[in-house]
């Protein structure tokens, strides 16, 4: 049986992780200046219609990386919430020689293209990159929702 599930990309485990945490710090943690309160509402609304979110090693990492930028006492409370979201996923590992043998390597880095390895139409990627989207169209996956265009509802 095939896995369903959605996954999402760091930024939007960025604002998953602080929206979780406290929604009114989404405005006060400078990454995600382009979102609002309603936008986490729509990510949470997105992840329990799917049913599981799926997360790779690296979309982990530069999440993390991002969070780690916003001052204490907030960033612990994130790595403490980041902690329990991370119990939660489950995470798919791409090697990073499949993952830079693809051919977006070069122009999405080896976060983004090791996503491109594992999507599907069962595990679709969120994500706000609008490069990354139309990259997972380039190469024929239909499986990819571009999350801005849900913020203009």
């Amino acid at each position: 049986m095939a896995r369903k599930g959605i996954f999402i990309d760091a930024n939007l485990l960025v604002l998953l992780v602080v929206g979780a945490t406290d929604q009114a710090l989404i405005a006060k943690h400078r990454r995600l200046r382009t979102f609002m309160v309603e936008d986490y509402g729509r990510l949470v609304g997105l992840i329990e219609q799917a049913g599981q979110v799926f997360l790779t090693p690296n979309t982990l990492t530069e999440a993390s990386n991002l969070l780690a930028q916003h001052p204490n006492p907030e960033r612990s409370r994130f790595f403490a919430v980041f902690r329990r979201i991370i119990g939660k996923s489950e995470e798919i590992v791409v090697a990073s020689k499949a993952a830079s043998g693809n051919d977006a390597f070069v122009r999405l880095g080896l976060t983004d293209a090791a996503l491109l390895e594992v999507i599907s139409e069962e595990t679709p990627l969120v994500t706000v990159d609008l490069d990354l989207f139309v990259a997972a169209f380039a190469e024929g996956k239909v499986a990819a929702l571009n999350f801005t265009h849900l913020q203009s509802l």
